[in-house]
């Protein structure tokens, strides 16, 4: 149990970092509670806030992945390296690929709202 306790230490202490540190993240955490308030304003569904839910959670989630792939990726190789570019990419890649995803959820939950 005490090894528990300290997983989630380990894992809030992580969630924070990443906030604390990077631009992205803080980027995407503003986006995440202005759609929050939209979704209390609009008074959306309890089956649109789980997808705006979800959709949030899985745009910083990926981000963070992101994030510690460029770190790890940086620590083994610090100099330019073709092969460390592709994985960066791909990394990068799926952050825009959820995040286009995230868009288009909240476009099929708000613009009906406005019509």
């Amino acid at each position: 149990m005490a090894n528990r306790i300290k997983s989630v230490g380990f894992a809030l202490r992580g969630a924070l970092l990443l906030i604390k540190t990077e631009a992205s993240i803080k980027v995407q955490v503003f986006i995440g509670l202005i759609m929050t308030a939209a979704g209390f304003y609009f008074e959306i569904s309890h089956t649109e806030w789980i997808l705006q839910i979800f959709a949030i959670a899985l745009v910083i989630g990926i981000e963070g992945m992101n994030t510690a792939v460029e770190k790890v990726a940086d620590f083994i190789q610090p100099k330019f390296d073709p092969k460390i570019g592709f994985i960066k990419d791909i990394a990068a890649g799926a952050v825009m690929i959820v995040s286009i995803a995230a868009v288009v959820v909240g476009l099929l939950i708000y613009v009906p709202k406005f019509f």
